[in-house]
């Protein structure tokens, strides 16, 4: 696998086309911060970190959805910076996602953040996906 990030963001997408309630991915830590980002904003439900001695250990995230019309809490993941392409934002060319109402997350020197995060704390980074 040439990209985890891509792969945590297809696993997502199509756990939510297929309605499952819980999703298992591979665990590293770039996707547990991104995982703890969604949580943070609101996109998932809750998850959990399995850690196994032999191998590298699971993320379970329980997906959440709108109880009375069935629809997911994320409507769309997009990977904008590719392994072949990488985008980078610094504070005054920081993307705005769906005119504020969706999140950025960004690799940074001081963590994985949102946008919005970012902005505050007036740092820039490579910006990884977009969520809403």
């Amino acid at each position: 696998m040439t990209d985890p990030i891509a792969d945590y963001l297809t696993r997502l997408r199509n756990a939510i086309k297929a309605n499952k309630r819980i999703v298992d991915i591979p665990s590293s830590k770039l996707k547990r911060e991104m995982t703890m980002v969604l949580h943070a904003n609101g996109f998932i439900q809750s998850y959990k970190f399995e850690e196994d001695v032999n191998t590298q250990g699971q993320i379970k995230i329980a997906l959440k959805y709108n109880p009375s019309t069935k629809q997911s809490a994320i409507v769309s993941l997009e990977r904008i910076s590719k392994p072949g392409l990488r985008k980078y934002a610094n504070t005054d060319t920081m993307p705005r996602v769906l005119n504020g109402l969706g999140i950025a997350i960004l690799s940074t020197s001081k963590g994985i953040m949102t946008n919005k995060e970012a902005v505050r704390q007036n740092v820039g980074g490579e910006v990884l996906c977009n969520v809403y």
